[in-house]
């Protein structure tokens, strides 16, 4: 029973640093951008890339909240976040329809594959009171939440670090304007897990009780 206590105790040791500390990781990177509506209606030719602050790198997500007024039921705000790469030319795609149908589709661009729609929904694709979630990891892969359920799971797009955003909604430049009021806001949010001190202490723990446990039963034999 002594024995259990002294592990107790001393996992209570190596535990508490965890959490006197502050539990920061110095990698995350948290940033939020309005777009007004009347950035939408352009067509894609047209729609300037915009760089953004930082580089989000290794793990991220990125939270759209579409509050857009759509002018016609043909219009769609479409959103675009570009790779990390001197041409610009592999990015992630989120394009959003009007009331009433609501259509949803996702798409990616890579060098290696080419242009892909890897999901479609044709009605009530996304939801105005909720929030679209799109999250990466260089080992999951991409995975696209809609606001009630993930239609795309743990893709396989490499290594993708975006840098910029473009956005448009016009297929046409005689077309009608897709959107007359209202904004969409987008949080990013990004870090590397492994530079998170914190995340490391189960491995530390382990490590250690292991010794503790060690030096006990060896105690535990002698005596």
């Amino acid at each position: 029973m002594k024995y259990l206590f002294a592990i107790v105790l001393l996992a209570v040791f190596f535990i508490t640093p965890a959490f006197a500390q502050e539990m920061k990781n110095p990698t995350l990177i948290v940033d939020t951008i309005e777009i007004p509506a009347e950035e939408f209606n352009t067509v894609l030719r047209d729609a300037p890339i915009i760089p953004l602050d930082d580089v989000h790198p290794v793990s991220w997500q990125v939270t759209i909240d579409n509050n857009l007024l759509y002018a016609n039921p043909d219009g769609d705000a479409v959103f675009r976040i570009y790779n990390q790469d001197p041409l610009g030319t592999e990015f992630i795609e989120v394009g959003m329809g009007s009331q009433p149908d609501y259509i949803l589709w996702v798409a990616v661009k890579t060098q290696k594959e080419g242009y892909i729609i890897v999901h479609r929904d044709l009605d009530r694709g996304w939801y105005p009171e909720a929030k679209l979630i799109v999250s990466y990891t260089d080992r999951a892969g991409l995975t696209v939440n809609n606001g009630a359920k993930i239609i795309v799971t743990n893709l396989d797009i490499g290594i993708f670090a975006f840098d910029s955003y473009s956005v448009h909604g016009m297929k046409g430049s005689t077309d009608p304007p897709s959107v007359n009021s209202g904004s969409m806001i987008v949080e990013f949010l990004s870090g590397d897990p492994a530079k998170n001190v914190i995340a490391f202490y189960p491995f530390y723990m382990a490590i250690g009780l292991g010794v503790i446990v060690g030096i006990l039963l060896l105690t535990k034999r002698r005596s």
